[in-house]
């Protein structure tokens, strides 16, 4: 059973950094794309950060710049170093992972979240 799990929110004053982590266990098959997701209260969750095997990663515009994603193919972990972190970076964060498990199929998996709150 595939299992993911997000660490390292916390709260952390504007200008901060904080570096987010996701651990990946269960899964025999390699994993296609990791990416962080955040949701603010009364937003929809929207898309931070995404990595794709192989590929370059992407990122939300609000957080280019300030934000990476990267990820440890051996460890099955993916990471989220945060930097000049603003008021408006507060939220639950989520990792999500598929794995591809043939040509056609693949599912996604996601963690329960970690909070991030940027406060003076």
């Amino acid at each position: 059973q595939v299992q993911v799990v997000e660490s390292g929110g916390g709260l952390v004053h504007p200008g901060g950094s904080l570096r987010l982590s996701c651990a990946v266990s269960g899964s025999g098959f390699e994993i296609y794309e990791m990416g962080w997701y955040r949701q603010a209260p009364g937003k929809e969750r929207e898309l931070v950060a995404a990595i794709t095997r192989g590929s370059s990663p992407n990122y939300a515009d609000s957080v280019l710049g300030r934000f990476t994603i990267s990820r440890d193919n051996d460890k099955n972990t993916a990471y989220l170093q945060m930097n000049s972190l603003k008021f408006e970076d507060t939220a639950a964060y989520y990792c999500k992972v598929t794995i591809p498990y043939g040509w056609s199929y693949s599912e996604d998996y996601w963690g329960q979240g970690t909070q991030v709150t940027v406060s003076s």
